[in-house]
Formats: C-alpha cells, sequence, structure tokens
C-alpha cells in the first residue's frame, strides 16, 4: 500500500474514500465549510439543481476543484434529507410494484 497512509477499501476510489457513483463537494461559504460524499444521482434532482445554480451565480461556471456550494451547511442538510426521502419513497414504491 506504500508510506502514504492510504487505505484501499474494495467499492471505494480517491484519496479520501468516495465510493464509485458518488462525488465529494464542498458546502458552505468562507471559513465555514464542509465536505460532503453525494450520491451522482443528486445532481438530477431539482433541488440540488437549485444548488448548483446558486454555485454558478456565485463562483462561475468554470470552477477548478472540487464543487463548493455557497449555501448554509444547514440548508444543505435539509436539501439532502428531502432528496434521501423521495428516493427512499420512490424506491419503497417500485419495490411494491413489483412484488418485492
Amino acid at each position: 500500500m506504500g508510506g502514504s497512509g492510504e487505505k484501499r477499501v474494495k467499492g471505494f476510489q480517491g484519496k479520501r474514500g468516495v465510493p464509485k457513483g458518488c462525488l465529494a463537494i464542498k458546502v458552505g461559504q468562507g471559513e465555514d465549510q464542509q465536505r460532503f460524499v453525494v450520491p451522482v444521482i443528486y445532481f438530477n434532482h431539482p433541488l440540488f439543481m437549485q444548488l448548483l445554480k446558486e454555485a454558478e451565480e456565485e463562483y462561475g461556471f468554470d470552477q477548478k476543484g472540487t464543487i463548493t456550494i455557497p449555501c448554509h451547511v444547514e440548508h444543505f442538510r435539509n436539501v439532502r434529507g428531502i432528496i434521501d426521502t423521495e428516493n427512499s419513497l420512490l424506491h419503497h414504491n417500485h419495490a411494491r410494484c413489483f412484488g418485492f
């Protein structure tokens, strides 16, 4: 593994353990930023698209490095909760359609 201290976990990529199908983003402004790992499917959700639009307005379309969402961390957590709840309900409803 080398001397970098990096551990490889099956299904994870990169230096900081980002699972396949996910992307690390930064949320917050100035010194008050936190790192989140979100599924790429979030990028298709209208609420997340609005956050990306706000990021574009704040930083421009050509951000370098990690995508930064310029909203309060607590607001992002609320949006993430809504998206997760909707995805859970959608998955549950589809499972019933197929008899699972």
